[in-house]
């Protein structure tokens, strides 16, 4: 057996950054041209009017040059002001996250926190916004990447613009591979990125952005401005007419405008089709194989990334490095609280079709085989093929 300890890895299969693309990979490859070449510049605007197509947004999206930790990061200095109260809703450790900058900008934070297998209840944000009406701010994770779960964020944006909040949703992780969009949950600052569902490589960040939000961050005299973490300057700057406040990652653009067509062409739906199958079946597998689902039930369990609890006794760093070597499948560890707790399988882009979650539970099994599990790998893959057969 070939062991792969130091090689490239085989298959990719993490939470991301995740493969790219074949196509996205040439995209980049393109001329860097000068960001205030006219090519370049209608280039630019053509790319934003696609993702805005794919948002399905009414607006034009901003594109912010860095990979989503800076939308988001950015989202929290420009809209949250210091008599802002933000309600932070916690079901995981990047929804925890988002709560350490909104307490950078405002004093005011109140906290809705579940474990983090759990989800969070709509009617609990309803209870807390009736009990809390001076709450002008909530924010939420949609997929909470570490744990493998899923928000409802429809339900809590209706709820939130009823009581008249802002609402703050991170999608970097969901978005283009399941079926949400910013108007969808009246969210009126949406992060996504390229770097996950959409197959691409991790530097920019896709924005929706609300007209209301767009007059509160403009209001808001902290709002960075002259500054990367600045949304303000970037209102105008997918015109082809207005100056870039500093000089975009053009090859990103470049990489951006392929994986935005491959999405389109495919079709939206057919997208989000695949990445969930891919994930049932993997889901089916690791429970015929005796193994459990970390999200606490099948119903919040992610389409785009398949949390599986590690068993008492197996260190889950030596099952990852072992899946790596004998197999040449990497994976991704939990984060944060659920860091040894956890092994996570992406079904991001490229990777979200049923073959890879057959390649993923042969890893995984045989990794846990090799650590002194004694799991039925026949099992698992039998049932994973039996999802995947009647789609078919």
């Amino acid at each position: 057996m070939r062991y792969l300890e130091h090689a490239d890895p085989v298959i990719t299969l993490t939470s991301g950054p995740v493969n790219a693309y074949a196509e996205v990979l040439r995209g980049l490859g393109r001329t860097v041209l000068y960001d205030y070449d006219p090519a370049f510049q209608l280039l630019y605007e053509k790319v934003v009017d696609k993702a805005q197509k794919a948002m399905r947004l009414s607006n034009k999206p901003v594109i912010l040059h860095g990979e989503p930790v800076l939308g988001l990061e950015a989202a929290a200095a420009s809209l949250i002001a210091p008599d802002d109260v933000v309600l932070n809703l916690a079901s995981g450790v990047y929804g925890k996250g988002f709560g350490y900058w909104a307490k950078r900008y405002s004093p005011h934070l109140i906290e809705i926190e579940v474990p983090y297998n759990e989800a969070i209840d709509p009617q609990e944000v309803e209870a807390m916004l009736k009990a809390h009406p001076e709450i002008t701010i909530v924010s939420v994770c949609h997929h909470d990447t570490p744990s493998g779960t899923i928000n409802p964020i429809d339900a809590i944006g209706a709820l939130v613009s009823a009581h008249g909040g802002y609402l703050i949703v991170d999608a970097v992780s969901s978005f283009g591979g399941m079926k949400t969009h910013p108007e969808d949950c009246k969210a009126d600052i949406y992060v996504t990125g390229p770097n996950k569902c959409l197959g691409a490589p991790p530097g920019l960040t896709m924005m929706g952005v609300s007209e209301r939000a767009w007059a509160k961050m403009k209001g808001n005299p902290l709002a960075p401005r002259a500054s990367m973490l600045s949304i303000v300057d970037w209102q105008n700057a997918w015109s082809r007419n207005e100056p870039f406040p500093f000089t975009p990652s053009v090859s990103e653009i470049n990489g951006l405008d392929v994986a935005l067509d491959l999405y389109l062409d495919e079709g939206p739906e057919a997208v989000w089709a695949r990445h969930a199958l891919t994930a049932k079946a993997m889901r089916a597998g690791v429970t015929a194989m005796g193994l459990s689902i970390w999200a606490a039930s099948d119903r919040i369990a992610s389409p785009t990334t398949t949390a599986v609890r590690a068993p008492k006794g197996v260190d889950e760093k030596a099952l990852r490095r072992v899946a790596r070597a004998h197999y040449g499948v990497v994976f991704s560890s939990g984060r944060g609280e659920t860091l040894g707790k956890l092994t996570r399988i992406g079904h991001m882009g490229p990777t979200a079709q049923p073959i890879y979650a057959i390649a993923a539970l042969t890893a995984l099994g045989g990794a846990m085989n090799a650590l002194g599990q004694k799991l039925a790998i026949g099992k698992g893959i039998e049932a994973a093929l039996a999802i995947i057969d009647a789609d078919a």
